[in-house]
C-alpha cells in the first residue's frame, strides 16, 4: 500500500456503507463522487475534499460522453488511492492493475457492462428509471470496492 495516512479498519458495516453511498447519491452527488465520499468516510481517510472534486468529471460517462460508468471510475480512484503508485516505475502498479481489473470484471458481470451509454440506453438522463439503476450501481460498486480494500489490507 502507498505511504498515505490510512488507518486500517478491520471491519466496515457494509449495510451502512451502502446506505451512506445511496443517501449521498440521492442528495445530489453523482455516482463517482458518492463512491469517493463514502469510502473516505467509512475508512476514516485523511483525504481532502479535493478528491471528491477530482471525481466530478466522471459522471454520465466522463462528463456526459457516455463512456465508463462513473461509479466504476470512483471505485477505481479509491483502489488507486490505496494501492497505486506515486513514483515512476514503482512495480506496485501491477497489484493496482489486478485489483482494478477485478473491480471492472465484477462490475461488468453484475451491472451488465461498463459503458454508461450502453447501461442507460433508452433512459432519459433525469428519469426515475435511470436514477434507480444508477443507485443500484453505486450501492454494488461501493461494497465491492470496500471488500477489495479490506481483503488486501487484512493482516495475513
Amino acid at each position: 500500500m502507498a505511504d498515505r495516512n490510512v488507518t486500517y479498519c478491520s471491519e466496515i458495516n457494509m449495510e451502512e456503507l451502502q446506505k451512506d453511498a445511496v443517501r449521498i447519491f440521492n442528495s445530489g452527488f453523482a455516482c463517482s463522487e458518492s463512491i469517493v465520499y463514502t469510502i473516505r468516510k467509512h475508512f476514516h481517510l485523511d483525504l481532502s475534499d479535493d478528491a471528491i472534486a477530482m471525481s466530478s468529471g466522471f459522471p454520465w460517462g466522463l462528463g456526459g460522453g457516455g463512456c465508463i460508468c462513473g461509479a466504476l471510475a470512483g471505485g477505481t480512484m479509491m483502489l488507486g488511492y490505496f494501492f497505486g503508485r506515486t513514483t515512476p516505475g514503482d512495480p506496485k502498479i501491477t497489484k493496482c492493475f489486478e485489483l482494478t481489473n477485478e473491480l471492472h470484471d465484477y462490475f461488468k458481470k453484475t451491472c451488465g457492462g461498463t459503458c454508461c451509454r450502453v447501461l442507460t440506453k433508452g433512459m432519459d438522463k433525469n428519469s426515475l428509471e435511470r436514477k434507480s439503476q444508477c443507485t443500484s450501481f453505486v450501492s454494488e460498486t461501493v461494497k465491492k470496492t470496500a471488500e477489495i480494500i479490506l481483503r488486501e489490507m487484512s493482516p495475513s
